[in-house]
């Protein structure tokens, strides 16, 4: 998969520098694209599984899996990079949608619930912008580079 600079994922339909999201687009086609990609831990998928739902890697519209990175502990503006040239910069945590229900039925009460407080929890991911253009495969090292100074928590994006 290609990754492109101020893009996202080469021929994907979420990539462009400004919103490409339905919802989002309706509201204002001029905001800045914050999802370009969309990364999710390989541990959702045995957890959804281990609730009955058959999830697979690619089912939840994520555009990278991974593993042994806690991905929601990242603050805003981590810089992941990715093989050998490509850099993802993190903005937020993914906002999922109705369409998760697409695949079956009831997948989505799985990923977001509330927590002791009362607060919306989101477990489908984060999502970040392309930073440096590169070709990532399977297997890939990400090496994680955080931002200098105040850390913003991830929010939704």
């Amino acid at each position: 998969m290609t990754l492109l600079a101020g893009l996202g994922v080469e021929g994907e339909v979420h990539a462009g520098v400004t919103v490409k999201h339905r919802s989002r687009v309706a509201q204002d086609p001029t905001q800045p694209n914050l999802r370009q990609v969309h990364l999710v831990h390989q541990k959702l998928f045995t957890e959804v599984g281990g609730e009955g739902f058959n999830v697979t890697p690619g089912d939840l519209g994520e555009n990278i899996t991974t593993s042994g990175i806690d991905l929601f502990c990242l603050p805003v503006g981590t810089r992941l990079r990715i093989g050998d040239e490509a850099t993802v910069e993190v903005t937020g945590l993914r906002n999922p949608c109705l369409q998760i229900d697409n695949l079956q039925d009831g997948p989505l009460r799985k990923v977001v619930g509330r927590d002791e407080a009362g607060n919306v929890v989101r477990e489908t991911g984060i999502m970040g912008v392309v930073q440096a253009s590169g070709v990532i495969r399977p297997g890939d090292t990400i090496t994680l580079e955080l931002p200098a100074g105040r850390r913003r928590p991830l929010d939704r994006v």
